[in-house]
């Protein structure tokens, strides 16, 4: 399995303000799924999703800005210890989304804010 970039997410203060601009930007269109101040993204028809979500936190309490990727892998365990081997940092150890996968967050040897997903069968 190559380890491709399966999900993107749009962090933001203002949710309903976001969608209108890359709705009326790129014409993406917006299906509420999961939690409050949660919507998938459809860039198009079979083409990489993305979720559009509330702005969170970082670790150190201050707002994430820009785009958050996820890259699939085959084995996000094996992942977690080569992060930390190549000189990146486990920000959020692996946990289970139900019916999704088991997702790790990290950031890599320059600080960037990334995600690993171990997909289930048939998840996103």
């Amino acid at each position: 399995m190559p380890n491709d970039i399966a999900h993107f997410a749009i962090h933001a203060d203002d949710c309903e303000r976001a969608k209108r601009f890359y709705e009326g930007v790129f014409g993406w269109t917006f299906s509420p799924w999961g939690p409050p101040d949660f919507w998938v993204i459809e860039t198009s028809p079979g083409a990489l999703r993305g979720a559009l979500q509330k702005r969170p936190p970082t670790a150190e309490g201050s707002a994430l800005t820009g785009f958050e990727c996820t890259v699939s892998v085959k084995d996000v365990e094996s992942i977690q210890r080569a992060i930390s081997a190549h000189g990146g940092t486990v920000t959020m150890p692996p946990f289970l989304i139900e019916g999704v996968g088991t997702l790790v967050k990290f950031r890599d040897a320059e600080g960037n804010e990334a995600c690993a997903m171990q997909y289930l069968p048939g998840g996103m």
